[in-house]
């Protein structure tokens, strides 16, 4: 594998070009499930830009409009005579039918949901040792009507007579479905047969290759400067770190902000556990006090975040200030570069994604202040959670670190809803930590993506607790499943442990006497509640 500045850990990418779709992260994710690199781009990049990232291949996403309106996203006709192979799903695939001369229209037989289609040929690139019937996750109102010149028609559905195309000549492929969604029962071995057999890529997004990747890319970037990271514990500066300090050695100091947001044991996890598998070297703020002080009267979220990422970002500064000082003797290399563990979601989310919308700001990403005197450090900021934490284990990053629930960088700050108070801090830290024992005990810190336990500071409810009326806070409880926190679903948790839960929070939180259950997914609602 080879990386450059322009586009980070590439081999070549496959390019996912984003027409609008829910489900544009989930290709791209597929696209690394089958061991190549993907990277999703607009669909507004003109074709000379989508060029000079060199793709492997491009992969033209779904999406929510009809081709022939006025106003639609368009496909360049260059782009599929450029001689890379190209796959399109079905908004991209109406899209290539209509740029290479073929007839899309509204037929009046829509498919929505769970959908069986007819294979043609079975030997075809696309389908080759596969079912003839099959089920697939249909979205469409309108349809392929004739397929373009050249084109083999591959696959029929009720609603649609032209389902799938191919071209081997051309390497032009597509499919009226999403292969990339579960639902679609052969999906991920039709995605799989176009990277391998239409486009001929080979297996090089590993674990192992993407360690090497990064390590050269970093020291690259880094060359003798020294580096500070900001290490929460969590999984991903946790593996941001680990990876910097292979690359850089002693050149890196982490920076542990105790910042009085943390769960409980968080602190001792990093001071212990991680120093003695890395050997990093590790100073330890605290800042409890500081960022209290910086909270108080505060109760919108984003400036929450935002506050919480402006004071890291001056302990940071006042630390490097210090490692200048305490290596003066030894070099004279100035601490220029801040790690952080910022993940592909994070910039999707952030409005970071070229064409995306800012859904909320990420403490690493939209938190930053304007005048920043470090040069930023992201080694993980297109990686996938699931993938870090492979990185995390080809790097030996301990077990009960990599496999750890995502925590957000903003702590528990926003997991109070209200104003952040030291009291309020410590009903949360209890409630938390008795959720987490019950979940662990249950054998089911594997089965959630992660439980966000939230205190509705701002809200009280009447309760009967020894006989007597109480007026307490509720506490949620957020489990959750996810792949990347993209998308989530809430996590059906066993009756006896939500009980045990909801008995030990009320019995031993005395300022708590309800606690609930969110049951939304993501979309509609977020992971965390700020």
């Amino acid at each position: 594998m080879t990386a450059t500045s322009g586009d980070r850990l590439v081999d070549r990418p496959v390019l996912v070009v984003d027409f609008g779709a829910q489900y544009a992260q989930l290709i791209a994710r597929r696209v690394r499930e089958a061991q190549c690199f993907s990277e999703v781009v607009p669909h507004s990049m003109p074709v000379e830009e989508l060029l000079a990232k060199d793709p492997a291949a491009i992969i033209l996403s779904g999406g929510p409009s009809s081709v022939y309106q006025e106003g639609a996203p368009t496909l360049d006709p260059a782009l599929l005579h450029a001689g890379v192979p190209v796959f399109g799903m079905c908004y991209g695939f109406q899209a290539m039918a209509q740029a290479l001369g073929g007839t899309v229209a509204r037929t009046g037989l829509s498919e929505f949901g769970s959908t069986p289609v007819a294979i043609c040929d079975t030997t075809s690139t696309l389908f080759h040792d596969q079912p003839a019937d099959q089920s697939v996750w249909m979205s469409h109102g309108d349809a392929v009507t004739a397929a373009p010149t050249g084109m083999r028609v591959t696959a029929s559905s009720s609603g649609a007579e032209v389902a799938a195309f191919e071209d081997d000549a051309r390497r032009l492929y597509g499919v009226q479905w999403h292969p990339e969604v579960v639902h679609s029962t052969h999906g991920q071995r039709v995605i799989e047969n176009f990277l391998r057999v239409g486009a001929g890529l080979a297996s090089h997004w590993t674990p192992a290759n993407v360690v090497e990747s990064l390590i050269d890319e970093v020291r690259a970037q880094v060359g003798t400067s020294r580096v500070i990271c900001g290490l929460s514990g969590g999984v991903d500066s946790s593996v941001a770190a680990a990876l910097v300090q292979r690359a850089v050695g002693r050149q890196l100091t982490c920076v542990f902000v105790d910042h009085g947001l943390l769960r409980a044991g968080e602190a001792t996890q990093v001071e212990e556990d991680f120093v003695a598998a890395t050997g990093v070297d590790l100073v330890v703020v605290d800042a409890r006090e500081r960022f209290l002080s910086a909270l108080s009267g505060v109760v919108d979220p984003e400036e929450k975040r935002k506050i919480i990422g402006r004071e890291f970002i001056r302990v940071f500064e006042q630390a490097a200030r210090d490692i200048v000082g305490a290596h003066a003797v030894r070099d004279d290399h100035p601490v220029e570069f801040l790690v952080q563990g910022t993940l592909y979601p994070d910039v999707v989310e952030s409005g970071g994604g070229s064409g995306t919308a800012n859904i909320k700001s990420h403490h690493n990403v939209g938190g930053l202040p304007e005048d920043l005197q470090f040069t930023l450090v992201e080694p993980l900021r297109l990686l996938f959670k699931d993938e870090v934490r492979q990185i995390g284990l080809e790097l030996g990053v301990p077990e009960v670190i990599v496999w750890r629930q995502p925590f957000p960088g903003p702590g528990l700050g926003i997991r109070i809803v209200g104003e952040v108070t030291g009291e309020r801090l410590d009903i949360l830290r209890a409630a938390d930590l008795i959720a987490r024992e019950e979940l662990t005990a249950a054998g089911l810190d594997r089965d959630i993506w992660q439980c966000p336990v939230v205190l509705l500071a701002d809200v009280r409810s009447v309760g009967v607790q020894g006989d007597g009326r109480t007026y307490g806070h509720p506490i949620v409880l957020r489990p959750v499943s996810s792949e990347d926190a993209m998308t989530a679903d809430w996590t059906r948790l066993p009756y006896d442990v939500l009980a045990k839960i909801s008995t030990r929070i009320t019995n031993e939180v005395r300022e708590v006497n309800r606690v609930v259950l969110d049951v939304t997914s993501k979309p509609p609602g977020t992971i965390e509640w700020e």
